[in-house]
């Protein structure tokens, strides 16, 4: 059963920052440590630090924004964390009260000590501790590429919890990965390293702009140690039909994941909202969203 929201509040640890690692770490652990603070540490000043109790282990989230604003989850992509969002929490913030979560079994700081994710129901069950603990009845949701279909999954099981629904070029959501992504991505598979990754990104982003913060985080993310992400096929066109909660998908115009544009023509056959982001790529989302994608991301997640 998922912590009561009183109860989760009461026993949540805050902070303004977190911990430094431990002096013993090894050194691909104070280095990963060292760049998470220093990308948090770019968060605007107001941004809270709490650590959240569910059944699959503790959540570590960034809060932003006034506390009575429309809540948001902002879920990080495979390998990613929750810091990568400095720049969409930093403009949703503004009118939103804003959650940036490192997933549980991730690189990130939230740690896999309760039950095992397994399942895509686990995933749910998971996210639905998350609000519990926050003491939301529902929120909407926002998500970049594996965390879009951890959302999208969210948003079919749940959709009474699930206020709307935004995802960043989203991955097993409406089309497949192009093979040459998958063989670029595949010595990072293998053997991950942090200049395996880092090689792998530059060539993704292919010179478009990137956070440079964000990119040696993510590729330092690569050595640490973390669980098998749960994978699962893409909803059926039935499922994707039914899709309740109104919802944006936002792709990046050259993203080497996938083909965004066949992406697109999927979703508007559903009736889903889409938008390009311009020179933007699968990797370079969502550190470096351009002003025009943020209001449109904003107006979007308003009620």
């Amino acid at each position: 059963m998922p912590p009561a929201a009183d109860s989760a509040h009461d026993s949540a640890s805050d902070s303004a920052a977190p911990a430094p690692a431990p002096a013993s770490a090894p050194a691909s652990a104070s280095a990963f440590d060292s760049a998470y603070d220093e990308l948090l540490a770019a968060w605007p000043r107001s941004t809270t630090v709490a650590e959240l109790p569910t059944p699959y282990g503790a959540t570590h989230l960034l809060r932003h924004g006034p506390e009575d604003g429309p809540p948001v989850l902002l879920l990080p992509g495979g390998g990613s964390t929750a810091a990568s969002w400095r720049t969409t929490a930093e403009a949703l913030g503004a009118t939103h009260r804003v959650y940036a979560v490192d997933l549980v079994g991730g690189p990130g700081r939230s740690r896999p000590d309760g039950r095992p994710i397994r399942t895509a129901a686990d995933l749910t069950a998971w996210l639905d501790a998350v609000l519990d603990g926050l003491g939301l009845s529902s929120a909407a949701f926002c998500g970049h590429s594996y965390g879009g279909w951890i959302a999208l999954r969210y948003a079919l099981a749940a959709p009474d919890r699930t206020d709307r629904l935004a995802l960043l070029d989203p991955t097993g959501c409406f089309a497949g990965f192009r093979p040459g992504y998958l063989l670029r991505a595949l010595p990072t598979l293998l053997r991950p390293t942090a200049a395996r990754t880092a090689a792998f990104l530059a060539w993704e982003s292919g010179g478009a702009e990137h956070d440079p913060l964000v990119r040696r985080l993510d590729a330092l993310a690569a050595e640490r140690p973390s669980r098998r992400p749960v994978t699962g096929p893409r909803p059926t066109p039935a499922e994707l039909a039914a899709l309740r909660p109104p919802a944006l998908v936002l792709l990046a115009e050259g993203s080497r994941a996938h083909d965004a544009r066949e992406v697109a023509q999927r979703a508007k056959a559903l009736g889903l909202r889409t938008d390009t982001v311009p020179g933007a790529t699968h990797h370079t989302l969502p550190a470096t969203l351009p002003p025009r994608a943020l209001e449109v991301l904003t107006a979007f997640l308003t009620p």
